[in-house]
């Protein structure tokens, strides 16, 4: 699994890019410059890789672009050690960005062929999240509360079950919505109240239920 120079060096120009485009946590754009993205990407993208767009990864899914993940990332507020829950493993890029950032990361995804392959070339990695083959909108009652709690796919309305399962404290970060574009939420738990922040634009996959 290369990485050379080149490829570190457009990571930088990126991330370059990145920080002039919207004001993200210096540790997520830190992050970003040391995670490979061009080995999430298939081979006939790969020259694109670090171009701030996202791209198909097989499923109906796309990888996020690079934009996407710094907005999400930075508004999830991780700190090393949270306890996270990742509703939507994809590709598995977003949940390297945040085991780089030291997260314990728990992540789940519907698609099996996307799980097995996101499983692998993370752990090539070195980077050793949880990995659940489940359907992400009953998340997992089992382990939680969680910390934080990032979803990468658009939801037609806020889970309550997602929301239950936020730790005092704890932040969801949620696109909501059912058209092209989406509200990004971050919803923030005080006890038993919730206060809820919006964040603009995005677009993102629906969010399904079941397991493929």
């Amino acid at each position: 699994m290369m990485d050379t120079i080149q490829h570190r060096g457009l990571r930088k120009r990126l991330v370059q890019h990145l920080a002039q485009r919207g004001k993200f946590d210096p540790r997520v754009l830190d992050a970003i410059l040391r995670v490979p993205r061009h080995l999430f990407i298939e081979s006939s993208f790969g020259r694109f890789a670090y171009q701030d767009t996202a791209f198909p990864i097989g499923c109906g899914q796309t990888i996020s672009q690079p934009y996407t993940v710094a907005a999400q990332t930075t508004l999830l507020e991780v700190a090393p050690k949270m306890k996270v829950l990742e509703i939507g493993t994809g590709s598995g890029y977003q949940s390297a960005v945040l085991c780089e950032m030291g997260a314990n990361l728990f992540t789940m995804e519907r698609h099996l062929p996307l799980h097995e392959n996101a499983k692998k070339i993370l752990e090539q990695l070195s980077y050793h999240p949880r990995f659940y083959y489940a359907d992400g909108n009953i998340g997992i009652p089992t382990i939680a509360p969680f910390d934080r709690i990032l979803v990468t796919a658009a939801a037609p309305s806020i889970p309550d079950q997602l929301l239950n399962q936020l730790s005092d404290g704890g932040i969801l970060v949620i696109p909501v919505g059912s058209g092209k574009e989406q509200e990004m939420l971050r919803i923030r738990r005080c006890g038993d109240k919730f206060q809820m922040e919006k964040h603009g634009t995005f677009s993102f996959v629906p969010m399904l239920r079941g397991r493929e």
